[in-house]
């Protein structure tokens, strides 16, 4: 059965718009694979279920909506921790700028460079676990992403990394288009962290694949915020293996629109995965949505997914989370909780949790709410002499922190929160 007409004219106007790269080595057949798969499903509209809750029309348009820069005077996160920086400008990777990754102490090269050779490590996983994601939900901007990256970086860490790795995404052009696709294998027993920030490009389109061997451990903190006119679609798979550990922060502020998608897979027993976001929103033409799939195929296994979302004057926040348990999956620990502070009778939070659970001995649970500020506490602080505005602060800063207790690192942690709290301190009414 073919593409309804509305959806093949979109995706082929937005394929029309794409150059493939031309590379000979092992992408060009993993290339190949995704786009017959985009080609196939065709790319979404607001008819698919799990697009129904945002527009994607902005990230399917052959050319992206212009975002105006915007120069902050805050200095980047994660400038004071000792790390290895990695630099890419509207999706161009900036030698010049960069830190010489053999610091990090893991293997580290360039998708645009490792492509063209005969014989890669990632030949064995790019493009992998998107095809796997691909039932039961369709993921077409992922596929998208993996026939037409130019760029990203294929990490393979053999022990403990030396130092975090920071990917660090810089905004210059208003019309920038950036496509970029990192892989990352954690090797037994291995430890890596990845640090994530910046706006990246007017439009972006992210994927990153993971994948976690027995005992393995894999940290990623991502900061989504400055320009207030970006629009990014990304995409985390994740594959762990017997007593692994995959752990996922994502702190969101500006940016007209926001589509990040967290689809994880354990696959041995013991396995942990927390994923989790804490979001503010100001304004009718911030929308950010939070989509998360988690498989659990094996027994003992845990995970988590955490997320608070503060919005005000008409923002818009979206939560889609599943949790899958297949047969066999035994002793499984499923935990997830969605929740919004609305600041006005404007904002509005939508939530779409779900269970799917095929074996009988499980402890899974959800939940998701939606309220205002606790006009009880407010007074209580607002008694002891602290001003309005503040007590929101502190208020709101007290909601977002179960979902920042999932970072470990302390100094990590210390950073979100002041992060939070100067950007609420700039939105105060």
């Amino acid at each position: 059965m073919g593409l309804p007409q509305a959806k093949l004219t979109a995706t082929e106007a937005r394929l029309a718009a794409l150059d493939m790269p031309k590379a000979p080595g092992w992408s060009s057949l993993a290339r190949a694979a995704a786009l017959a798969r985009v080609e196939s499903m065709g790319l979404p509209g607001r008819r698919d279920e799990y697009w129904r809750f945002t527009d994607p029309a902005e990230l399917l348009a052959p050319a992206p909506v212009p975002a105006a820069l915007f120069r902050g005077e805050d200095k980047p996160v994660f400038d004071d921790m000792d790390r290895v920086k990695l630099v890419f400008v509207d999706g161009v990777f900036d030698a010049e700028a960069s830190d010489d990754p053999a610091l990090a102490g893991v293997e580290i090269s360039r998708l645009a460079e490792a492509q063209a050779l005969d014989i890669h490590w990632a030949a064995d996983l790019y493009g992998v676990l998107e095809a796997r994601a691909q039932e039961p939900v369709e993921r077409p901007f992922a596929a998208l992403n993996t026939a037409f990256a130019t760029d990203g970086v294929l990490i393979r860490a053999t022990g403990r990394a030396e130092k975090p790795v920071n990917l660090v995404y810089l905004h210059h052009s208003e019309s920038s288009d950036a496509v970029l696709h990192h892989v990352i294998k954690v090797e037994a027993g291995a430890d890596l962290t990845v640090l994530e920030n910046g706006p990246a490009a007017a439009r972006f389109n992210k994927v990153m694949e993971v994948d976690i061997a027995d005992g393995g451990a894999f940290h990623h903190v991502r900061v989504q915020g400055r320009d207030h006119e970006r629009r990014a679609a990304t995409h985390l798979f994740a594959r762990l293996g017997r007593e692994s550990t995959f752990k996922s922060f994502t702190m969101t502020a500006n940016g007209a629109l926001t589509r990040n998608e967290c689809i994880i897979e354990l696959t041995g027993d013991d396995a942990v995965a927390h994923v989790a976001g804490a979001c503010v929103g100001d304004g009718s033409d911030f929308h950010h949505d939070d989509t998360v799939f988690i498989t659990h195929d094996a027994e003992r296994c845990e995970s988590r997914q955490v997320f608070k979302k503060v919005l005000k004057n008409g923002a818009t926040g979206v939560f889609q989370g599943k949790i899958l348990v297949q047969p066999g999956a035994q002793k499984t620990d499923g935990y997830q909780i969605s929740q919004s502070l609305l600041l006005d009778e404007d904002s509005q939070f939508l939530a779409k949790p779900e269970l799917e659970i095929y074996a009988d001995d499980v402890a899974c649970s959800h939940g998701s709410t939606s309220g205002a500020i606790d006009e009880t506490a407010l007074f209580y602080l607002r008694s002891r002499g602290v001003p309005r505005s503040e007590a929101v602060d502190l208020m709101v800063l007290s909601f977002l922190a179960e979902a920042i207790e999932e970072i470990e690192a302390e100094a990590i942690r210390e950073e979100i929160t002041e992060r939070l709290a100067q950007w609420l301190a700039r939105h105060r009414r």
